[in-house]
């Protein structure tokens, strides 16, 4: 197939379709400038679908002194709450605590201790966390999240699950994301601003002519040539990479692959309250409640050899999981218990940490401007997407005089458009409304598309109404909603990306539906977005 090449200039093209491009996209659009993206796979299909899924300040991040970081990201918190009432949502967090526990000594807070307190023998004084929650909950200006508070565990339902050694705990709050819908959602608005966004389409070349970038995209349209004023390498996992290979430039700035695992297990307790769990090892693992019917486990810290995608959960990490939290729960938990598991690849700046735990959780922003400007954007949390958008957007500023100012704060994503504490309301009047809902399709809908989920029922009266039923309460119409407006190609992305729903079909199911979307591509039903 011939080259085509577009007849415009672009101001700004992004490459890597995860948070950060789609939140940099998105800012931009909405600044005024025109903007490309190129993602090579599926929206989220790397490191931004395999996170822990929260929005939280990083409690443990306390322990390396990383307040700057903290308190942005606690800041974040309820803005982000706000913009996205949909797919986010407050939870609180039992941390146990027992006198016995160790913790890492090679922190700052470790090796300050050993000096002052040298008694204590890695162990870490109820007063230094009680001091720990209180910097959480005034660093960030809490509004909306209420405070920590003090739990007697041998009366307190969270205690019942746990082992009898555990007689008091702390808890506090942070809050919930659907990290793959926040990427879509961030692609779809910028795309409705007048983003292009290009799913499945590879950046093979990237050099400076002039005072422009030309670049050649190889993607479902085939090879295309674009120029644009300014090039975000928002890569990821790949930043490096793109670099040295699609770039061809030296650098010695670099990313440390840190891999998190992640295990889902049959539903182990009924509260909706999630688990903090402390090992001796310094790292900490979360036991949260997941789709409705299960409990997700993680994560883990392990330095990733090879390539991104290979990542995977290994038989040890797994059993890493099970045993660290078997030391919390009375009932242990095993392999038997696993109905799922993720990984995903942390792509952390290089700082020369000595382990994987270590490592700064902080972004870098690099800007070489040698020529047309080139940004590049290692590490960064999910919870800081938007702060690192802004940063981003600052940087370029110089080059972009026209553009406007910072915007994104509190305004909604698609579908958030209700109160932060509106969710039930939404959900009663879904089912009033269409009363061939199920208590649990509806809750998903809404938790999925927020004031939209109306419109994606359309007016249907009946289940049959909304077409071919995968399974699960997926439907036709959700399915041609997310392909002709959410950049969905695929049934994984559809199952493990838009949806968990993967955790209740069948493999057949799954099938079904791929068949149909590949024919229902055929017929024209991606979008204008999506093409």
């Amino acid at each position: 197939m011939p080259m085509t090449s577009g007849t415009n200039t672009t101001d700004l093209f992004i490459i890597g379709g995860g948070i950060n491009g789609c939140g940099i996209a998105r800012d931009a659009v909405g600044r005024g400038l025109s903007v490309v993206l190129a993602e090579q796979g599926d929206l989220a299909q790397a490191t931004s679908s395999a996170s822990t899924k929260l929005f939280h300040g990083g409690l443990r991040y306390l322990e390396y002194f990383e307040f700057r970081l903290v308190r942005e990201a606690l800041e974040e918190r309820e803005t982000l709450l706000v913009a996205m009432p949909h797919i986010s949502w407050p939870m609180r967090f039992v941390l146990p605590y027992s006198p016995d526990m160790r913790f890492e000594g090679d922190t700052p807070t470790g090796r300050l201790l050993s000096r002052v307190m040298p008694w204590m023998k890695g162990r870490r004084p109820a007063w230094l966390i009680r001091l720990g929650l209180f910097l959480y909950d005034t660093l960030g200006g809490r509004k909306i999240l209420p405070g920590a508070r003090t739990l007697d565990l041998t009366c307190d339902p969270a205690g019942a699950v746990l082992q009898p050694k555990f007689r008091h705990a702390y808890e506090y709050s942070d809050c919930w994301v659907e990290d793959s819908r926040l990427v879509s959602l961030n692609a779809r608005d910028a795309a409705q601003r007048g983003a292009v966004v290009l799913t499945r389409t590879r950046v093979t070349s990237a050099a400076r002519v002039g005072d422009l970038w030309e670049l050649v995209t190889e993607g479902p349209n085939g090879t295309q040539a674009h120029k644009a004023r300014a090039l975000v390498n928002a890569g990821g996992p790949w930043v490096e990479d793109v670099i040295r290979n699609v770039v061809r430039l030296n650098t010695t700035e670099g990313v440390r692959l840190v891999r998190g695992s992640h295990i889902v297990t049959r539903k182990i307790y009924d509260h909706d309250r999630c688990y903090f769990f402390q090992g001796t090892d310094g790292r900490i693992v979360f036991a949260i409640p997941y789709e409705q019917d299960f409990t997700l486990i993680g994560t883990t810290d392990q330095d990733h050899q090879g390539a991104p995608a290979d990542a995977v959960c290994t038989d040890a990490e797994r059993d890493y999981l099970l045993d660290f939290a078997s030391r919390y729960f009375a009932k242990p938990i095993t392999a038997e218990d696993v109905v799922w598991t993720f990984s995903g690849v942390r792509p952390l700046y290089n700082d020369g940490a000595k382990s994987a735990t270590a490592a700064t959780r902080d972004y870098v922003l690099s800007l070489d401007s040698n020529g047309a400007p080139l940004l590049n954007v290692f590490g960064g949390k999910i919870t800081t997407y938007r702060r690192l958008a802004e940063s981003a957007l600052a940087k370029l500023a110089p080059f972009f005089p026209q553009a406007s100012g910072q915007w994104t704060a509190r305004v909604p994503l698609p579908g958030g458009d209700f109160p932060h504490n509106g969710v039930t309301c939404l959900i009663d009047d879904l089912k009033a409304r269409f009363t061939f809902l199920s208590d649990y399709w509806a809750g998903r809908l809404v938790r999925a598309y927020g004031a939209e989920a109306a419109i994606l029922l359309g007016d249907a009266k009946t289940a049959a109404d909304l077409g071919c039923d995968f399974g699960a309460t997926l439907t036709e119409a959700e399915v041609r909603w997310l392909m002709t407006r959410e950049f969905a190609r695929g049934a994984a992305d559809v199952v493990w990306r838009r949806t968990k729903l993967g955790l209740r079909m069948t493999a057949d199911q799954i099938a079904k539906l791929d068949a149909f979307m590949i024919a229902a591509a055929k017929d024209g039903a991606l979008g204008p977005a999506a093409e």
